[in-house]
């Protein structure tokens, strides 16, 4: 069984700056593709950027495209998310995932939808106030 645990989140003025970190306890971290989704109470989780296993392939949201880069560190076993120039609608509890390479289909891919990952974080809250 493969643990998330999420950190660097907090609370921040509009246009700052955060970046997530998520380290796996997985012994091979490096052939999961990750991912980063985030969830407000009431609604559906949604992916902020997903990363391959080798970091090459990389996929955003439009809504965090520029401001926001997925980048992995395979021997810490770490996935972060910087975050830049955030907005009040960035507020949200930000999940990392991971996807097992078991699963059929590349690993060499950026998955973005919530079923193609089989692990999640407990989550870290992101509140920026304006």
């Amino acid at each position: 069984q493969v643990q998330l645990l999420e950190s660097g989140g907090g609370s921040v003025q509009a246009g700052d700056s955060l970046r997530l970190s998520c380290v796996s306890s997985g012994r091979t971290f490096s052939t999961y593709p990750m991912a980063w989704f985030r969830q407000a109470p009431g609604k559906e989780r949604e992916v902020v950027a997903a990363i391959s296993m080798n970091g090459v392939e990389t996929y955003y949201a439009d809504s965090v495209k520029g401001r926001f880069t997925i980048s992995r560190d395979n021997a810490k076993n770490t996935v972060y998310l910087q975050m830049n120039s955030l907005k009040p609608e960035d507020t949200y509890v930000y999940y990392c995932s991971a996807r097992r390479s078991s699963r059929y289909g590349s690993s060499y891919y950026a998955y973005y939808r919530e079923s193609d990952y089989d692990y999640w974080g407990q989550g870290t809250q992101v509140t920026v106030s304006s």
